[in-house]
């Protein structure tokens, strides 16, 4: 369903660096014969609601191969921390009412979280940023800290991201599926983005090494939506051998 309401501003940023300690120059890993950064950016497309995207990146052999395959990148600064600083230069340039950071290691990305997280966000002036989350199956998932846990209140907003298992079950050993990974995709208002790169630094992230609780340590809201999107990143040569493998099976191409 097309909701005519949401603005037509919203801008799809696939932030994409060459360095990567366990995979350097991933976002040109050949996929399928196209580079890993080209299906991020075909499959973004498909969204509903996104009417341009593009890729930020500081690194001229991506921007090449983005401009080969016909899509739209920006040059931005090498000197960034983060992801969502090279999105705020972006805005600072690029006016939009949301925008939405699509990780360049995702090339199964599904269009309709996108559009979820987006609808999440938009329908609420108060929310400054929002993402997805998906129930714990597994229960490996659960203890390891490489899978980001996240809880909410019954309004569907961010009360904490850990890689610890949370919540605790003092009365039992719980369910898995009482469980939430995040899932690292981010819509953000445009006031919060440009503010973002400026916000403090907080204890809970610098333990957690999760940059989405700068937000929630200087009073912001996130609006969580569940999906069940299930994410495949690309962090090392053999997850680029499992995605594939699976895209050669599926075909990997959306619904219309």
């Amino acid at each position: 369903m097309l909701y005519s309401n949401v603005p037509p501003r919203i801008l799809g940023i696939i932030p994409a660096r060459f360095a990567s300690s366990r995979f350097p120059g991933k976002a040109l890993a050949s996929l399928a014969g196209k580079p890993m950064v080209q299906h991020v950016y075909e499959r973004a497309s498909y969204s509903r609601y996104i009417r341009r995207v593009l890729v930020a990146t500081d690194d001229e052999r991506i921007a090449a191969a983005v401009r080969n395959f016909g899509g739209e990148v920006r040059m931005t600064s090498p000197e960034h921390a983060s992801g969502t600083d090279r999105l705020a230069e972006v805005a600072s340039a690029e006016q939009a009412e949301l925008y939405v950071n699509i990780q360049g290691d995702e090339p199964l990305i599904d269009p309709e979280a996108v559009d979820a997280a987006i609808l999440a966000v938009y329908g609420d002036e108060s929310v400054a940023m929002g993402t997805l989350m998906k129930r714990i199956a597994d229960p490996a998932d659960v203890t390891n800290p490489n899978v980001v846990k996240v809880v909410t209140a019954l309004t569907g907003d961010a009360l904490y991201f850990t890689r610890s298992p949370i919540p605790y079950f003092r009365e039992s050993s719980g369910d898995p599926g009482a469980y939430f990974k995040h899932i690292g995709l981010y819509v953000y208002r445009r006031d919060f983005l440009l503010h973002y790169p400026d916000l403090s630094v907080g204890p809970l992230e610098h333990a957690e090494r999760l940059e989405q609780l700068r937000a929630l340590e200087n009073g912001y809201r996130i609006r969580v939506v569940e999906t069940e999107y299930e994410s495949l990143g690309v962090d090392t040569p053999d997850d680029l051998d499992r995605v594939n493998a699976l895209f050669c099976q599926t075909g990997a191409v959306p619904a219309d």
